[in-house]
């Protein structure tokens, strides 16, 4: 499908600027370029155009709320310049799988002082000796390249609270069946003595019908 058609689907009736998310992944580009997205998209935060065979990000337009761009598995060589034009405030870039093999090629990105997260796994600079060292130093602003931090510490997951709850949700499982059986055995105990209590009466009404 190609990029503008699959656009007008995702908009889904709504105007541009309501529009935060954008995913336009796996559609077609017109000569490896963007189309059809405009700065109309003026509130936009969030937009991904994985594999969408991109050789250039020229015609990006002005997103100046856009945080986290997704670009992997494209065909982008360079140009990044246009990144610091186009997204100020951009927080998040992903360029893994494309065509990035020096790394002058990111010297562009020095003007994105809010950037804090770069991913360029299987790019050719990732096989750079001291690649890691050098994107860092180049790239002060920069938390997260490739999932860690300069000292090697991973980044945390979006949702890391989901493990905990589950873990906590577990281990209340688990006691919540102890519990659930305790609770079993005291009422099979209530239940013998009730029986006894009633064994007890009847025998005492059998004594007083004798006499």
């Amino acid at each position: 499908m190609e990029m503008k058609k699959r656009l007008t689907l995702e908009l889904r009736n709504k105007k541009p600027g309501e529009v935060k998310e954008l995913v336009l992944d796996n559609c077609r580009s017109d000569d490896g370029k963007i189309c059809g997205l405009s700065s109309d998209f003026q509130n936009l935060e969030f937009l991904s155009m994985i594999n969408v065979n991109l050789l250039s990000v020229s015609n990006l337009p002005k997103l100046s709320k856009l945080r986290k761009l997704e670009l992997s598995d494209n065909r982008i060589s360079g140009g990044l310049e246009v990144l610091a034009e186009k997204t100020p405030n951009l927080t998040h870039l992903n360029l893994s799988g494309n065509k990035i093999k020096d790394i002058n090629t990111l010297e562009p990105l020095k003007k994105l002082p809010h950037l804090r997260s770069l991913d360029l796994f299987n790019c050719e600079v990732t096989m750079l000796i001291n690649y890691r060292d050098s994107v860092f130093e180049l790239l002060p602003q920069l938390t997260y390249l490739d999932g860690f931090d300069a000292s090697d510490k991973e980044a945390p997951d979006s949702d890391p609270e989901a493990d905990g709850l589950d873990d906590d949700y577990d281990e209340n499982g688990e006691e919540g069946e102890e519990e659930d059986e305790e609770d079993e055995e005291e009422l099979d105990e209530d239940v013998v003595d009730d029986e006894e209590d009633e064994d007890d009466l009847d025998g005492e009404e059998e004594e007083d019908g004798v006499e």
